[in-house]
């Protein structure tokens, strides 16, 4: 006698078990421990950009910021990227960016650790790219990136570059013009607002730390290299956003004295 045909698909039902669909695997990334820029001594990398923005005014009108106009050439834009964002003295930096106005172009420096020994030398480098008359400009800096690295220098015994030098930190006049205006005042906020700037594919700060210590530990340098974009994307913002903000200063100014004529 021939045997019932079995329909496997009610049986699976019965069971109460469920069919596996098959997905697509997503494409496995290259392992890679390679990581960009030049080795200035062990453990420290250095990278160099320079890129032709736009026009920079030969000085620009601190004004927004309640301070004196200041020369394109003393301007330092930086932002750091740490191992956390709770500050205190385990918090340290181990990539700094900083750009400048350098020969009619905007010049892009970063400095990254691969080791934790390089530190020193880190601050150091970055100590050489600051003088006198230096006007620091950062997001958020001023509550953030200037006290965590005078901390790190103190604990190198080093002397902190960045005490008593002009700061102007452009998260408080963006709160203080846009705040009613925007959904939030962040950094990637003011980007896509004023100068239309949309990151793909960026990752984000927070990322950053897992992305550092995984390679420390010996994975792979992917997503540091994904920190060292996203670190060279902020300081080239900086510069961008200061013209605006310098621009604000200038239809101020128009508006007032347009306004004293009126009377």
């Amino acid at each position: 006698m021939a045997r019932p045909a079995v329909d496997l698909a009610a049986l699976r039902r019965m069971a109460g078990v469920r069919e596996r669909i098959a997905q697509p695997r997503a494409p496995l990334r290259s392992y890679t421990r390679e990581v960009p820029g030049d080795e200035l001594s062990p453990g420290l990398r250095y990278l160099e950009q320079r890129f032709g923005e736009h026009e920079p005014p030969e000085t620009y009108d601190l004004a927004f910021a309640r301070m004196d106009r200041a020369s394109r050439e003393h301007l330092l834009h930086f932002d750091t990227e740490t191992t956390g964002l709770a500050g205190g003295t385990g918090t340290r930096a181990f990539m700094i960016g900083a750009a400048d106005w350098h020969e009619g172009r905007l010049r892009v420096r970063q400095i990254y650790i691969t080791s934790l020994s390089a530190e020193a030398s880190m601050l150091k480098t970055f100590a050489t790219w600051i003088g006198s008359e230096t006007v620091l400009v950062s997001y958020n800096g001023k509550s953030y990136d200037a006290p965590l690295l005078a901390t790190r220098y103190r604990l190198a015994r080093l002397a902190n570059p960045l005490a008593g030098l002009r700061h102007v930190d452009l998260l408080h006049p963006m709160r203080r013009r846009y705040r009613h205006d925007w959904e939030n005042c962040k950094m990637q906020t003011a980007e896509r607002r004023l100068l239309s700037i949309v990151r793909e594919d960026d990752l984000p700060g927070s990322e950053a730390p897992r992305a550092w210590l995984t390679y420390l530990r010996g994975g792979a340098s992917t997503n540091l290299v994904r920190v060292a974009e996203h670190n060279l994307q902020d300081v080239r913002s900086l510069s961008g956003l200061l013209m605006h903000a310098h621009g604000w200063a200038a239809r101020d100014a128009l508006a007032i004295s347009s306004a004293d004529d009126e009377k």
